[in-house]
């Protein structure tokens, strides 16, 4: 797998070590606070990052317009910025929830840009 393909899914492993990390972090402390935190990193880390690795490495083409590059980055950063925010407020500063709700917003906007990228590769159409 190379590049956009790789970059996604790569990133999607460093993400399932680090959500994986959290949970057992957790279950050691018995201090499940930070569970949708944990659950964040991933469901979109780990599964939504891998999956759209698997399909920028069925459809190459897809991968190579500078949206798919824009997207990649927008993913990437948001779902730092809201892992972030997410720790922050479930440790108990809510002055971090614009940090979350910002970055759902980057998260939303880079999907929509997956399905603008997506949709016409799966029907055939460059």
């Amino acid at each position: 797998m190379h590049g956009l393909a790789g970059r996604f899914f790569g990133s999607a492993i460093v993400y399932a070590i680090l959500g994986m990390a959290l949970g057992l972090h957790m279950g050691m402390s018995k201090d499940h606070t930070q569970m949708p935190t944990h659950a964040h990193i991933l469901v979109v880390g780990w599964v939504s990052f891998a999956l759209i690795g698997v399909f920028y490495h069925l459809f190459p083409s897809a991968a190579a317009g500078f949206l798919a590059k824009l997207q990649f980055w927008l993913a990437q950063l948001s779902l730092v910025a809201l892992v972030v925010g997410l720790f922050l407020i479930f440790a108990g500063h809510n002055e971090a929830d614009p940090v979350a709700g910002v970055s759902s917003i980057g998260l939303l906007v880079s999907m929509i840009l997956f399905g603008v990228i997506a949709l016409p590769a799966l029907r055939g159409r460059p």
